[in-house]
């Protein structure tokens, strides 16, 4: 039961005209909202005959997200009525876990994976068994690791199960943990941290990322022990190498101290199958091959009940007051393994096992009602029927058709809703009225409508239903194009607010204070940390970043201005060719456009970081900005990484934000707290620092000796020789000279060799020197090349005009010249130390 009293104004106006429309059906909810309250008959987990079950009342303090496998609340309990339930206090506060996702299209990819593995409904969602028997191994993992683990608080504790009868699914009631994921480290020694994960001997000085490898060594200790109690699928949720599964382990917000204390296993219940025709990480493949060897095919949940009672077996005193548990735990955990048809672990019990049939049908029944697919008196008439029971079940393979069919058969108050449309244009009036305003609740929550628009639209039938087509389209675009003042914001914000916070320096302090507070949000930094940044502010060099990072701002959008008139303009300058295939071209040149290491955008803003140097005469204070300025993407963090060592509080901040939230557009693995999140920091932030601290130790063992710089002409002659031999053979086997595309393993990798025996026999030559001398080799290979190619044609009888010896020239040098100085920095990157 809810009573939904949201402390937002427009939910609550948009669920006034819900309820005024006075419908035979109810109401139709997909997730609730902070005030909401909520009424449960709940179930403790250790049995009715020890925690007793009871009414709980709670009220939503906030909705924490959703996924997969459900949506989650941060709830405080009222009160319990009609018995007691150990651990639940009133005036506490808790998490609640509805096993039913908030979106629609989350909810049908479940279902569909689950449907294919098991030939049935999601039953954590639909089975009560099934949300039980996932409590009771919770409540075992948690006793089994004050043995794995050394500590019983290191899994998070579950209370009760319940059933949502306004949502349609089973629920449970945890503690709520105040926590977070990770920080995003600084750590210039990942040539360290990688030995270390390689399991190779490193000294411990050396090392830094500890929360991140506090976390990697928790999760591989429990991911051990869960294995061993016969856990095995439940393991997959912290399975390192599904990169998807670091958010499931917290760290309490009390444990600030000692990045090792405090992590915590909070999420058992999986979100999707796992077939084996479909692994969707890396870490997939494994565990589907050692799922193969379990005798297990699909997996999702299941454990080995008999390994678990052998592990409490060997451990009977630590097991001794839960052994009663056992047995409860085989009768959940049987009646929700055959409450589904489940062929791969069922296989021939299905054709002559009538327990399971029984089971199988009458659970389905009951997944129905819960799911509010049907009501009472369809129950009541479908557990009469065997045969009425497996139609209904064989109706739902329908397609969209079997499942309305299904509803209208089993809910009486679905027939008349749909009877009063179809006989009264009143009732068809407020049924309207009802629907558009269920329609927008979900738009309001999301942003793709402002509060005083969601109303109107609520009011304005024809209006929503311009809106509606466009509901389909992300958030931002769909308010885009139909808002006009966020239409004008977003224009201003992209194309004018850059250019102001070049010139005001009270909007770039406010630009930063702005991120400053969301990152503490996000947990990204703490309010110490945010104290320190906010102090120095006024700081000249902070001031000059800044200024220096609204330049980059402001190149963000000069690539895609650039690459779309780029593809206009050659549809445009080519009419001949069929639109469709010329529009294709276009489409190609914008992607091309946004994979190429250095765009216009980034060339911009690498000039721009010249410029300063120039001014400034003080190429110190922008060693890696100049050289990181001119790549796309990563340019973006030349300046957090060139203020490392200034300001490492606020260098690790900017780069913490921006890469965050560029790689949280990613689905799945793009969650804050993932492997994705930290891979794209370390990539982009920590590695430059390592190559940079690797950079500077080199030049100071390099300094011992003298710079050596004669081997660079060696070195342009040597590769001019061999072009010049390729030239001659081709010669004499074509009659003409070879274009560089004839050569392109050799216009690849001989300057790569220069640039590579540059920067490796330079001596002690600093690092700039080494550089521009990749450059000057690959200069000269450029000339002598062309000067072997004019001596190989006039050698062949090949005539050659002065115009093409200019171009070849031009190409060569300026292509040579870049690989070469390719090869030379990509060298002094894979250098150690």
């Amino acid at each position: 039961m809810t009573t939904q009293q949201s402390t937002d104004i427009i939910v609550e106006e948009l669920r006034g005209r819900i309820s005024t429309a006075d419908l035979h059906r109810s109401a139709r909810v997909d997730r609730y909202d902070p005030g909401d309250e909520l009424v449960y008959d709940a179930e403790a987990v250790i049995g009715a005959e020890r925690g007793g079950s009871g009414t709980i009342r709670l009220v939503v303090e906030r909705f924490v997200g959703g996924g997969f496998a459900g949506q989650v609340y941060k709830v405080r309990v009222l009160d319990v009525a009609g018995g007691e339930i150990d651990g639940i206090s009133p005036g506490s506060s808790y998490a609640i876990k509805i096993l039913i996702p908030p979106s629609g299209g989350a909810l049908l990819f479940r279902n569909v994976l689950y449907g294919i593995g098991f030939q049935g409904p999601f039953q954590l969602q639909s089975n009560p068994a099934a949300a039980r028997s996932g409590a009771l191994w919770q409540k075992f993992i948690r006793r089994g690791a004050s043995i794995g683990l050394a500590e019983e608080g290191a899994v998070n504790d579950i209370h009760a199960t319940f059933i949502d009868t306004t949502l349609g699914s089973c629920g449970e009631l945890s503690d709520w943990v105040d926590g977070r994921t990770w920080r995003l480290e600084v750590d210039e020694h990942l040539d360290y941290l990688k030995r270390w994960r390689q399991g190779k001997p490193v000294p411990p000085e050396k090392l830094g990322s500890d929360e991140y490898r506090a976390k990697k060594v928790f999760m591989a200790e429990f991911v051990t022990l869960l294995h061993e109690m016969g856990a095995h699928e439940f393991a997959r949720q912290y399975e390192w190498s599904t990169c998807k599964s670091q958010p499931n382990c917290l760290k309490r917000s009390d444990t600030e101290g000692d990045p090792a204390a405090g992590l915590l296993a909070v999420d058992f219940r999986a979100g999707l199958a796992l077939l084996p025709f479909l692994p969707m990480s890396p870490g997939d493949l494994k565990l589907i091959v050692l799922g193969l060897f379990r005798g297990s095919l699909v997996q999702f949940d299941r454990g080995n009940i008999d390994e678990l009672e052998s592990f409490v077996d060997r451990h009977s005193d630590r097991f001794a007051d839960m052994r009663p548990l056992l047995e409860d735990l085989r009768e959940a955990d049987e009646i929700y393994r055959d409450s589904v048809p489940d062929v791969t672990h069922n296989r021939l019990r299905l054709l002559y096992d009538r327990k399971l049939w029984d089971t199988l049908l009458d659970r389905s029944r009951r997944g129905w009602r819960i799911r509010n697919i049907i009501d009472d008196d369809c129950l009541e008439n479908l557990e009469k029927s065997f045969f009425l029971t497996l139609f209904f079940r064989v109706l739902g393979l329908i397609p969209i058709l079997g499942g309305f069919i299904r509803r209208l058969w089993g809910r009486d108050d679905l027939r008349r809703h749909y009877r009063g449309i179809l006989t009264s244009r009143e009732y068809l009036r407020r049924a309207i009225r009802a629907k558009i305003a269920e329609s927008i609740l979900p738009w309001h929550r999301a942003g793709r409508v402002r509060p005083d628009r969601a109303l109107a639209l609520a009011k304005s039938p024809p209006m929503f239903l311009l809106h509606l087509p466009l509901s389909i389209l992300p958030v931002g675009i769909h308010r885009f194009l139909t808002d006009r003042d966020y239409f004008r914001e977003r224009l201003r914000y992209i194309f004018i607010r850059p250019v102001r916070l070049y010139f005001d320096a009270a909007m770039r302090e406010e630009w930063l204070f702005t991120m400053v507070e969301e990152g503490e949000a996000k947990h990204i930094i703490d309010h110490e940390e945010a104290a320190i940044i906010r102090s120095r502010i006024k700081d000249p060099f902070i001031q000059k970043y800044l200024k220096s990072l609204a330049v980059h701002v402001c190149t963000v959008p000069i690539t895609q201005v650039v690459s779309v008139l780029v593809a206009l303009i050659y549809v445009w300058t080519h009419p001949e060719m069929p639109r469709a295939q010329a529009w294709a071209v276009g489409a190609g040149i914008i992607a091309l456009f946004q994979v190429v290491p250095i765009s216009p955008g980034s060339l911009v803003r690498g000039l721009y970081v010249v410029y300063l140097v120039i001014r400034e005469r003080n190429f110190k204070d922008y060693n890696i900005a100049v050289f990181l300025g001119f790549f796309k993407y990563i340019g973006y963090l030349a300046f957090p990484i060139q203020m490392a060592q200034r300001y490492p509080t606020l260098a690790r901040f900017m780069a913490g934000h921006w890469a965050t939230e560029a790689v949280h557009v990613v689905p799945v693995f793009g969650e804050g707290g993932a492997l994705l999140e930290h891979w794209i920091f370390r990539l982009f932030y920590n590695w430059p620092l390592t190559i940079r601290r690797r950079a500077r130790q080199r030049m100071q063992r390099r300094s011992m000796s003298s710079p050596r710089y004669w081997h660079i002409a060696a070195l342009a002659i040597g590769a001019a020789a061999v072009f010049g031999a390729a030239d001659f053979s081709y010669v004499a086997s074509n009659r003409t000279l070879p274009e560089l595309g004839d050569l392109v393993h050799l216009v690849l990798l001989l300057p790569l060799i220069c640039g590579w025996g540059t920067t490796i026999a330079a001596g002690g030559a600093p690092m700039g020197r080494r550089i521009l001398g990749a450059s000057l080799c690959g200069l000269g290979v450029g000339l002598l090349y062309t000067a072997a190619s004019v001596f190989a044609g006039s050698s062949g009888g090949v005539p050659i005009e002065s115009a093409a010896i200019m171009s070849s020239v031009v190409w060569r040098v300026f292509l040579f010249s870049i690989i070469a100085t390719v090869g030379a920095i990509a060298t002094e990157i894979v250098l150690g130390e």
